[in-house]
């Protein structure tokens, strides 16, 4: 199990490194906003391109950024049907879940984005609007998101594994969305009381 529990500290480490940088896109994303929306009040100049590019951000954040959230143990779930179950039976649901659902989701999307983003490339597709972007970076940035978010599958299935034989201690406990709100009240008591 030491080979693929590498493989997968390698993937996380990716995602991490990739997850991480580009939250300063969302920063970027707003500065471009409000860089537009404040020349376009004092000189009346507007641009396609500007609101594009704040598109292009923003997605590109939230793309490359949906492989880190599921590292994390971040994506949405329900918590209440979930927390009802043992932490085993809750690993055997995110094992399956992951095989049954997210990895052929996203094996389909990569396969359907490669032609996809390479006909945009070959073609020079340009946005519809007047001054508008190329479109290719965003269909790659669409491409390499589901890529990133498959090569996380993998990770999460392997520590799923590890996790269910022994081999490795779970990185992500349960703790429900109730128990949260006792430790976060404990924490704030215990602050306030120093």
């Amino acid at each position: 199990m030491e080979g693929p529990l590498a493989l997968s500290r390698g993937i996380d480490r990716l995602n991490e490194f990739i997850g991480k940088s580009v939250s300063w896109l969302i920063l970027l994303a707003i500065l471009v906003s409000a860089a537009n929306a404040v020349i376009r009040k004092l000189f009346d100049i507007s641009s396609n391109a500007w609101l594009e590019l704040q598109w292009y951000l923003f997605g590109a954040a939230f793309m490359l950024a949906a492989a880190y959230t599921l590292k994390q143990n971040e994506h949405i779930r329900i918590d209440i049907v979930y927390g009802l179950f043992s932490r085993r039976v809750q690993h055997w649901i995110d094992l399956l879940g992951h095989l049954l659902f997210l990895m052929p989701f996203v094996t389909l999307m990569v396969f359907y984005f490669v032609p996809y983003v390479s006909l945009s490339f070959r073609s020079g597709e340009m946005s519809n609007n007047s001054g508008g972007l190329i479109i290719w970076p965003a269909k790659a940035i669409l491409l390499v998101g589901f890529f990133l978010l498959a090569l996380q599958g993998i990770s999460e299935i392997i520590k799923k594994i590890a996790i269910m034989r022994g081999d490795m201690d779970d990185p992500n406990p349960f703790i429900s969305a109730h128990e949260q709100a006792e430790l976060e009240a404990k924490a704030l008591a215990d602050e306030v009381r120093s």
